[in-house]
């Protein structure tokens, strides 16, 4: 069994794993198109966080094999951490290891019909909200930091990302 990640799964995966392995969804991209009520943020004042949503092109990210005999246990941890408010929808999507595989992954995916959808806001109100928000895991802005860091650090391009940091640097002075 595969888990692809794509935000927080990254520098924060949660569960053992076999095999790490750079990997791209063909027909997703990354982005911060769901308001959250939970982790980084709340009902009363929503943060941001990154869901893959249909796109162009791929996302890259990272691919986790998990254990043999550790699926089940996986899967009631994942879902008890990414299905909070039923906005993310559990798919099986095909990926691309760095490898040349392709395999079928777990991954969380936007309801684009879910109240919590939000695309199309400009980088502007996102770097606001990202800059003002805190929920149950910490500050909005720590999650986008440790994202765009950790992705750096893998050799993932990804120039939204670095904009939103940039933006929210010069917010904070």
């Amino acid at each position: 069994m595969w888990v692809f990640g794509y935000g927080s799964l990254i520098w924060n995966p949660g569960f053992d794993f076999d095999e790490r392995m750079l990997a791209r969804a063909p027909g997703w991209e990354r982005s911060f198109c769901m308001r959250s009520l939970v982790h980084r943020g709340t009902p009363e004042a929503p943060g941001l966080v990154l869901a893959l949503d249909e796109g162009q092109g791929a996302c890259a990210g990272l691919a986790f094999a998990v254990k043999p005999g550790q699926e089940d246990e996986v899967m009631t941890y994942l879902r008890e951490r990414e299905l909070v408010t039923a906005a993310y929808l559990e798919r099986e999507i095909d990926v691309d290891l760095d490898d040349g595989r392709r395999v079928r992954a777990v991954t969380y995916v936007i309801d684009r019909h879910h109240d919590q959808y939000c695309g199309g806001l400009s980088d502007d109100e996102q770097a606001r909200i990202i800059a003002s928000a805190t929920g149950g895991r910490g500050p909005n802005r720590d999650y986008l930091f440790n994202t765009a860091q950790h992705l750096h650090e893998l050799g993932i391009p990804d120039p939204h990302l670095d904009a939103l940091v940039a933006r929210l640097r010069v917010l904070s002075r």
